[in-house]
């Protein structure tokens, strides 16, 4: 499988983060992908970008170096609402939301019932694409009700890279019952890099290699062709 974009990127905006747009887009180029999701922290992050950040993006350009730019974010499930921490007019002058459960950032760990709860009524945010890292071990969720609802409202689930390596210790376990369980239901996927330096952009390895493991087809993955991926997000070719 070929994933012709990176759904998954961080810029110096996060604060914890290593790279600017441009570099990211650069590196996105040299790996030939087609498209690149800018998805920094929301502003419930701590040192992450302020609200304003998110008002502001519409000033990078939909294109570099031959790269369509998706402006997005990485959003903050909130609490068992599922209210993530942008107000929905900035939801909506969005081309990509994915939003998760991290700590630190106003909902910390409630028990598996709670934190399930928090995550599929996130889903059910029609402004909400995609939910990040959910095989998250600090938050315990019932996967199989996850992929359920994601079925049903057509949001995706992310495998990340760097959750299978580099980030949040102990979640490759929670991440091959979510990918079985993906694949036995059908439900849709992206992946992303989750690069905090240019140098990680389009790193999709283990990712990879976790699909093709667990059967999940190809059609199931959104950023598996620019034509999948745009239908996905309702966005029209430049």
């Amino acid at each position: 499988m070929k994933l012709i974009a990176d759904m998954h990127t961080h810029t110096i905006a996060s604060g914890h983060a290593y790279s600017t747009v441009n570099e990211l887009a650069e590196a996105a180029a040299r790996k030939g992908l087609k498209a690149l999701a800018l998805t920094d922290h929301g502003p419930a992050m701590p040192g992450g970008p302020h609200l304003y950040h998110f008002g502001a993006i519409r000033f990078i350009p939909r294109g570099i170096a031959g790269v369509r730019i998706l402006c997005g974010v990485e959003a903050n499930i909130l609490n068992t609402r599922g209210e993530i921490d942008l107000p929905d007019r900035y939801q909506e002058r969005l081309d990509f939301i994915m939003a998760g459960l991290h700590e630190g950032c106003g909902f910390d760990d409630q028990g598996l019932r709670n934190n399930t709860q928090a995550v599929i009524n996130a889903m059910a945010n029609p402004h909400i694409h995609a939910v990040s890292h959910p095989g998250n071990p600090l938050f315990p969720t019932d996967y199989e009700e996850v992929v359920k609802a994601a079925l049903h409202t057509g949001t995706a689930l992310e495998i990340n890279n760097a959750s299978l390596g580099i980030s949040r210790e102990g979640s490759r376990p929670n991440c091959r019952k979510l990918a079985d369980l993906i694949a036995r239901y059908g439900a849709p996927v992206v992946v992303g890099s989750d690069a905090h330096i240019s140098q990680g952009v389009g790193v999709f390895d283990d990712a990879l290699q976790l699909l093709a493991e667990t059967g999940i087809n190809e059609t199931q993955v959104v950023n598996s062709s620019l034509e999948r991926l745009l239908i996905f997000l309702r966005l029209q070719p430049l």
